[in-house]
């Protein structure tokens, strides 16, 4: 139930920090949000033991994605499942702990990213060159690592009892 709590927190606030932070900053890009892809990341642990259950989350909350922001009907829904896959074989072969968070979430955010300029060029949607794409891969890690490291805090303080599955 956390899991899902967190999803649906994390999808509101893509929404709210995109809509609303052009208004308040001058230079947006430093808050770009990916909360939603930072949380099917930090929420795996919770879904241990139902990894098929986790895989039908992420799909879904990937086509909620794209119906509310990105009008490509199944593009985030394919793409969250892949970053699952990965999130997997990570958190399967390597420990957490709030520095290797980190470096997890950097590869995260720019594999998410990677892919998204790769379907983009393939399918001539928009223009995007190299340097577009480490600019925005730079500037939106900020926000997005301090928010997984709230969650992964957060997750950590929540007594066993509130989780489905402890996080170690």
């Amino acid at each position: 139930m956390i899991a899902i709590l967190i999803m649906i927190i994390s999808l509101i606030l893509d929404g709210l920090l995109s809509n609303y932070l052009p208004y308040l900053v001058n230079d947006l890009s430093i808050y770009t949000p990916l909360f939603t892809l930072i949380s099917i990341f930090i929420i795996y642990p919770l879904y241990r033991k139902k990894e098929k259950l986790y895989f039908i989350h992420i799909f879904s909350l990937g086509i909620i994605y794209d119906l509310l922001y990105t009008n490509l009907l199944f593009f985030n829904g394919v793409l969250f499942i892949i970053i699952g896959l990965i999130i997997k074989y990570i958190i399967k072969n390597y420990e957490l702990g709030f520095i290797k968070i980190i470096l997890y979430m950097i590869i995260i955010i720019t594999l998410y990213e990677s892919l998204t300029v790769l379907f983009l060029v393939i399918y001539n949607v928009v223009p995007v060159s190299f340097s577009q794409l480490i600019y925005k891969i730079s500037h939106s890690l900020i926000i997005n690592i301090m928010y997984g490291e709230i969650l992964f805090l957060i997750l950590k303080i929540i007594p066993k009892k509130y989780k489905e599955i402890s996080i170690n």
